[in-house]
């Protein structure tokens, strides 16, 4: 095998996840976060379009690299002193398990993979060692998306991407996501929600044929996360940020049309409005509102209400 700069070229981080590890530099450049900043994963996520685990694989790059530093009761932060213009020194391994991870949830959004399935069929599928696959499976339990079944099964949590669990999807997030507001203690990131609502403006201002919905969709993900990581209550948070994740798999996209969309992302703009006033009871009815919206498009016809020759049909996650 041979060797470059003293390391194994199979030792040396996979490409996707370098670049990604580029693009999350490029990401805290354009908000111009600053060192200590804090570096959230499903915000990066949200960011460079991409799930949380290849997300934490290239986070794990730059801790290597002394971009970023991670505690375990803080999650990841830029580094302090750190020169976001240096470039990568010696690119360092990267996790096998993260990749294998995202294979895996890729391929059951597709549904190639049942809903239940075992270590051993794991190990056959993809051709790796049991200690990788466990890893790979221990991280997305991690992430809430799947669960330890007795023997060697794992459960992989239930999407929403059909109209029946959609509908489940909204009541469950009408029941907790005002509360998430109104609990006493909430609090709202106003560096993420600033950087949010740029980038909400900036979309609605695109003409209808160049709405990019899986732009919205990162966006509307983003938006109900904020909420959730705002939440006082640690078991109102991470039952919400669980189901987000699954919301933002590729298998729970749901279509709507432009209408909606531009109408959606108005609400969203609303419910920050009265955040940052610290107008939270008002937010959270705005919020009531926006979610029976939301459920009031399902399974209505695609077009309704919007105007001829302006339809176009984009994934919307409400």
């Amino acid at each position: 095998m041979q060797k470059s700069g003293g390391r194994t070229a199979s030792s040396r981080p996979r490409q996707n996840h370098l670049e990604l590890a580029r693009r999350i530099l490029d990401v805290v450049l354009e908000r111009g976060m600053v060192p200590g900043a804090h570096l959230p994963e499903q915000f990066l996520a949200t960011q460079c379009n991409v799930s949380r685990t290849p997300v934490r694989a290239a986070l794990k790059i730059l801790t290597k690299q002394g971009f970023v530093e991670h505690a375990a009761d803080q999650g990841y932060r830029l580094a302090k002193g750190v020169s976001l213009a240096a470039a990568f020194a010696e690119p360092l391994p990267d996790p096998e398990e993260a990749e294998l991870a995202a294979r895996i949830i890729r391929d059951r959004s597709a549904r190639r993979l049942d809903e239940t399935v075992t270590v051993g069929e794991i190990i056959r599928r993809y051709s790796s060692s049991r200690r990788t696959v466990l890893k790979a499976l221990g991280t997305l339990a991690e992430d809430g998306l799947v669960s330890r079944a007795p023997g060697q099964s794992w459960v992989f949590a239930n999407l929403p991407d059909s109209l029946e669990s959609q509908s489940d999807s909204l009541d469950f997030r009408l029941i907790l996501e005002p509360a998430a507001l109104t609990t006493p203690g909430f609090t709202l990131d106003q560096d993420r929600a600033a950087a949010l609502r740029r980038a909400m403006v900036a979309l609605l201002a695109e003409p209808d044929d160049r709405l990019d919905g899986n732009r919205f969709g990162q966006l509307d993900l983003e938006f109900h996360m904020l909420i959730a990581r705002g939440a006082s209550n640690r078991y109102v948070s991470d039952a919400l940020a669980v189901h987000h994740r699954l919301r933002g798999l590729p298998g729970a996209v749901v279509r709507s049309n432009v209408v909606r969309l531009r109408q959606a992302m108005q609400e969203h703009l609303q419910i920050l409005d009265h955040l940052e006033s610290d107008q939270v009871a008002v937010a959270a009815d705005l919020l009531r509102v926006h979610l029976r919206l939301s459920r009031s498009q399902r399974p209505r016809a695609a077009n309704r209400g919007a105007p001829p020759l302006a339809i176009r049909t984009t994934p919307h996650r409400g």
